[in-house]
């Protein structure tokens, strides 16, 4: 079972049988620091974090609460300014939001008084704006269908429950095609039903799309079923990247294979021990 903290940077090409590639870093983030200035002086969240994450990987970040994990999150969603370091991605710095990055909040966020087309919608026109309406309609209902919603396009957010109201989150930032998909404990707030539900209906679409994805979560079960690596996070002030852990189940996986995988247990003793320390 290998683990590693990764620290080094990037190599910005790779050679592969004689050619020249660009680089599979996805997502790096370099030195990153996160200060929040307090009467009593500064409150230093994050420090020295060094993370790579490559094209089309599933990563998973688990760490106590208050360890910063959703700063960090919301730093390279660029909706949180960097106090030291820098975020990259494909090599290109963060400097803000974009639509290179989608969000998948542990709140919706859906507008209201839209429908659950509507609130996909208000993404995909954005981005896609060249297209007609006809195929920006297409795409929404597209990703709504795949998120098991063909029946309630028409309806109001506050119509659909709130596992319903999640699904047309995930759609919704599906929709938009990012580079990167950014989840912060999406299913936190869910029933265990509707939450695993949800979690086969998050990595049927992925499995499809293969969207490098990042997702914050506290369930240590969550982390091995969705992730290709376990990212663990030291306990703040000064939190970094403490340990990574591979996942090496193949792909496709079902829940049934993964819990009956000789490896399992070894992979959750291992995420807990850490936690624990």
């Amino acid at each position: 079972m290998s683990t590693q903290t990764i620290t080094q940077k990037p190599q910005s090409d790779e050679l592969e049988n004689g050619i020249l590639f660009p680089s599979k870093v996805m997502l790096d983030l370099h030195d990153l620091k996160k200060v929040y200035p307090t009467p009593k002086g500064d409150y230093v969240v994050l420090e020295h974090l060094n993370l790579q994450i490559m094209k089309e990987e599933f990563v998973t970040i688990i760490g106590h609460s208050g360890c910063g994990k959703t700063t960090m999150l919301s730093m390279i969603a660029g909706l949180n300014p960097i106090s030291g370091g820098n975020i990259a991605v494909l090599g290109n710095p963060v400097k803000g939001p974009g639509p290179d990055r989608g969000v998948i909040f542990q709140s919706p966020s859906l507008m209201p008084w839209m429908t659950a087309l509507q609130n996909v919608m208000l993404g995909v026109n954005q981005v896609f704006p060249h297209a007609t309406k006809a195929q920006r309609k297409d795409i929404a209902k597209y990703y709504l269908q795949k998120v098991g919603l063909e029946g309630a396009f028409n309806k109001k957010a506050t119509e659909l429950s709130q596992g319903m109201q999640q699904r047309v989150g995930i759609a919704r930032a599906f929709a938009i095609k990012p580079q990167v998909l950014l989840l912060d404990e999406p299913f936190g707030m869910l029933d265990s039903l509707t939450r695993g539900e949800l979690q086969d209906t998050l990595i049927e679409i992925w499995n499809k799309e293969k969207i490098t994805a990042v997702m914050i979560t506290h369930d240590v079960d969550e982390a091995i079923f969705l992730a290709d690596r376990v990212v663990m996070m030291t306990s703040g002030p000064r939190a970094k990247i403490g340990d990574t852990l591979s996942i090496d189940f193949e792909r496709p996986r079902t829940r049934k294979t993964v819990l009956e995988h000789p490896d399992y247990y070894k992979y959750r003793k291992h995420l807990i021990d850490f936690l624990e320390h």
